[in-house]
């Protein structure tokens, strides 16, 4: 029996019925500008094969000015559009279809070029763009269309006019950025002109049989956006112009709310969407957060949309529609939507990947194919390094035991899922579990692992990850204080006063923790709107909630320190870090840099700060929280290494760095690629 009915029901565009109501959604990889088109091609083929309905490119610039960042993919030349051919005919021959986003970036566009409807610099870019003229936005225009005409005949069944997240055409719509007094400007009728010229010379470009989606912005985020009834109105003219589909944009890239990180919950913007059901006549796509098949029926049983838009997902499991179809659905890698490895590459300049799966976007680098020769293979240490190393090497047909002290896989992920927010944590565990049941893999859960135990393995690989690090204050001995593990997975009970010493990735996880009370906001939609100030875009312009964020009160006051003179969470990731530290700001957290741990005894803790130890105080806490770094836990590995064993090390027990699940799972698929 078909479990997901409405997610595989096949959507007919007229010229062309899509397979199932399942789009990839729009990623920058990085990709397209490295220019090896073979790699471009193999990523995208293999989503083909996987089974989405359609699949629409990383954005594509439609001029230089538009582009990104200087370098930006565009579709200027011949060559551009052969080497574009070389990706549609990959994807034509898995029984795929394709369509090439069409992304203007106005003043989001990281260059001295920079265009907009005003000059009024974005928050999130140094340059400030140049005001268009008249023949400015003609040029604009006809870029569009250009570009699209070019799409088509590169091979593509369809192009995506991106008009949501704050670039250029959002930019016009709204007075928060559109100052203008002449017919692009001023009223709603005028700033919307833009948009649907645009679409009308699209449409015009390519003809009737070709699909046009049109990025829509449902809900902006940020002052002075868009109303609903302006929304519909756009959605409405934007069907007479020509569009095929309308897709639902979430969010300005500069508003103060998430919308795609793992703390916002699943589906999260559905809702949104629903509001434009019925209100036009062709299809509408849902998006955000939507990330199990589960999830996306739902969504599209209830009537929230026609098709559901997953981009991530798809850098998880490229064969996801087709796990589903096969009602392998327990099999689907799961997007935890932690942005490490994507978004966090992408504005780093890096190729885009996933954290869960190494293979995205390095499908022609890291090939896993049969063993040659079949080995017996010992792997100590069931985290994340161990467990993907298992299951890849199990996969290409070696025998892996893989053994661990504790009474269940994941190490460390175990922590990452208690902390509010990460709730993704326990499938990715689950996922886990059902791989190594599946790969074949034999599991010896409570077990501490000898070097005597592991001779006679053709292979053998430490993943024993690490410890934490001492940190050297006096009193640290006292019993009111606690290490993060005792906390996250012992059940430690702290007092209602906490100070946690150490500002990484742990010391914020452990925060968060502490200052949650009742339920996740992550699981509870109503709750996470309130605490991140989200309304009704029908009663509030832009969709902000007039009253702000209203947190709820912490469960404990607690102070946050590091030595580091430096913004505490300045190494989280670049997409995510600002979200984890005004969660805490907004518990009412205190953080503070630059701070000597002199000694911790009954009164709390005593710090000083800077090289001349400065401004003692003693910050009054019930507990004390050590999070201060990790070291290697590298005994098996040395014990081996005295017998003469030669051990692959991989993961933190390599090199300790914060819980770097990325690299260790990216550590164990290319070393078991290789075996």
């Amino acid at each position: 029996m078909n479990q997901y009915p409405h997610l595989l029901k096949p959507l007919d565009l007229g010229h062309v019925t899509l397979k199932n109501r399942v789009l990839m959604g729009s990623m920058h990889t990085g990709l397209e500008e490295r220019g090896d088109w073979g790699r471009v091609a193999e990523y995208y083929a293999a989503r083909a094969k996987g089974g989405a309905g359609l699949i629409v490119t990383g954005g594509i610039a439609p001029n230089e000015e538009g582009g990104v960042a200087p370098g930006a993919a565009g579709l200027y030349t011949p060559q551009d559009i052969a080497n574009h051919r070389i990706v549609t005919d990959r994807v034509h021959e898995e029984g795929g279809r394709i369509a090439m986003q069409i992304l203007h970036a106005g003043r989001y566009a990281y260059g001295p070029k920079c265009v907009s409807a005003s000059a009024i610099k974005s928050p999130i870019s140094p340059f400030a763009p140049t005001a268009l003229d008249e023949a400015g936005i003609e040029k604009q225009i006809a870029d569009f269309a250009t570009s699209a005409a070019r799409a088509r005949e590169a091979g593509y069944d369809g192009v995506e006019v991106m008009g949501s997240e704050g670039y250029f055409i959002n930019q016009f719509l709204v007075t928060h950025v559109n100052k203008r007094e002449d017919r692009w400007g001023g009223t709603y009728e005028n700033r919307m002109r833009l948009a649907i010229e645009v679409m009308k010379r699209v449409r015009a470009a390519v003809g009737d049989d070709f699909i046009i989606i049109y990025r829509l912005s449902m809900i902006d985020l940020v002052p002075d956006g868009s109303t609903h009834e302006e929304v519909v109105q756009l959605a409405q003219a934007i069907e007479t112009a020509g569009a095929s589909i309308l897709n639902t944009g979430i969010g300005w890239h500069e508003a103060r709310v998430p919308t795609i990180a793992t703390s916002v919950p699943r589906r999260a913007f559905s809702w949104v969407t629903k509001k434009l059901m019925g209100k036009v006549g062709i299809p509408v796509i849902t998006s955000n957060r939507i990330n199990t098949p589960e999830v996306a029926e739902a969504v599209l049983a209830e009537g929230c949309a026609d098709m559901v838009s997953m981009a991530r997902p798809f850098l998880a499991d490229a064969d996801f529609v087709a796990k589903a179809a096969a009602g392998r659905g327990d099999e689907i890698a799961p997007c935890i939507a932690c942005n490490q490895a994507c978004l966090d590459h992408t504005f780093a300049g890096k190729i885009s990947s996933c954290l869960v799966n190494p293979l995205a976007c390095h499908e022609t680098e890291i090939v896993i194919a049969p063993a040659e020769v079949k080995k017996t293979v010992a792997v100590v240490g069931a985290g994340p390094a161990g467990l993907s190393l298992a299951i890849t090497a199990a996969e290409r047909g070696h025998a892996v035991t893989l053994f661990d002290r504790a009474d269940e896989i994941g190490g460390q992920l175990n922590m990452a899922k208690v902390i509010p927010g990460k709730e993704e944590f326990h499938g990715l565990v689950a996922w886990y579990a059902r791989m190594v049941e599946r790969s074949g893999v034999v599991l010896r859960l409570g077990t501490e692992a000898t070097a005597e135990m592991l001779d006679g393995f053709d292979e053998v690989v430490v993943a024993t990850g690490v410890t934490p690090r001492d940190p050297g204050i006096a009193g640290q001995d006292g019993d009111n204080v606690l290490s993060y593990i005792d906390v996250l997975r012992g059940g430690a009970e702290t007092g209602k006063r906490v100070a946690v010493i150490g500002a990484g990735g742990i010391g914020f996880d452990v925060s968060e923790f502490l200052v949650a009370s009742g339920e996740s906001p992550t699981v509870d939609l109503d709750l996470w709107r309130e605490e991140w100030g989200v309304g009704d875009p029908e009663t509030t312009r832009g969709g902000l909630a007039a009253e702000g964020p209203q947190p709820h009160k912490p469960a404990r006051a607690v102070t946050l320190m590091q030595r580091k003179q430096q913004r505490l969470g300045k190494g989280l990731g670049k997409t995510t870090g600002w979200i984890h530290r005004a969660q805490l700001k907004m518990k009412g957290v205190e953080m503070l840099g630059g701070v000597n741990y002199e000694k911790i005894d009954a009164d709390g803790l005593h710090i000083s700060f800077g090289e001349a130890r400065e401004n003692a105080r003693v910050i009054e806490c019930d507990s004390v929280v050590l999070c201060a770094g990790q070291v290697s836990a590298r005994g098996l590995a040395d014990d081996l290494a005295a017998r003469g064993v030669s051990a692959h090390v991989i993961g933190g027990a390599d090199v300790a760095a914060e819980l770097d699940a990325k690299r260790a799972i990216d550590q164990g698929v290319r070393l078991a690629a290789t075996l």
